[in-house]
C-alpha cells in the first residue's frame, strides 16, 4: 500500500475531527431553539457535559467562523450559515441512523454509533448507505 491514501486518510480524519465540535454545536443549538424557542450558555454547558467557559470559547469561535450570534444576557442564535450546517448535519445523521438501523442495529446503539460516524463519513459513501436505508423503509 502506498504512502499516500494512508497520509490522505489522516489528513481526511484531522479535517473531520475539526470540524466536529462546530457540526455538534450548530446542531444542539437547533435543537434547543426548535424544541424551547431559545438556547442559552448554560443549555449547551448542561447538553456537553463541559464548563461555562468551554461553551463561551465554543461560542466566539463560532461566532468568528460566522455560524453564530450572541450578545450578553441574549440566547445564542444560529446565523443563516449555521442553521444550513445544523440542518445537514440532521440529515446525515438520520441517513447513518436508518442505514445501522436497516442493517439489524438497536436503536439505542444506532443513535449513539450515529452521532459519531455522521462526521467522517464521506459523501459516496452517505449515498450508499442513504440506498441502503431506503431500501430497508
Amino acid at each position: 500500500m502506498s504512502e499516500q491514501p494512508e497520509r490522505s486518510a489522516h489528513l481526511r480524519t484531522r479535517q473531520d475531527h475539526a470540524s466536529e465540535t462546530a457540526q455538534d454545536y450548530a446542531e444542539a443549538i437547533a435543537d434547543l431553539v426548535d424544541a424551547g424557542g431559545a438556547c442559552r450558555v448554560t443549555d449547551l454547558a448542561e447538553r456537553f457535559g463541559v464548563t461555562h467557559v468551554t461553551v463561551i470559547r465554543t461560542l466566539q469561535r463560532l461566532e468568528r467562523d460566522g455560524l453564530v450570534r450572541t450578545e450578553p444576557y441574549r440566547p445564542v442564535e444560529l446565523t443563516p450559515e449555521g442553521r444550513a450546517l445544523a440542518e445537514e448535519c440532521r440529515r446525515r445523521h438520520d441517513i447513518v441512523y436508518r442505514f445501522l438501523l436497516a442493517i439489524g442495529v438497536s436503536p439505542e446503539v444506532a443513535a449513539v454509533d450515529a452521532e459519531g460516524i455522521e462526521h467522517h463519513v464521506s459523501a459516496e459513501t452517505l449515498d450508499r448507505l442513504r440506498a441502503i436505508a431506503d431500501a430497508g423503509s
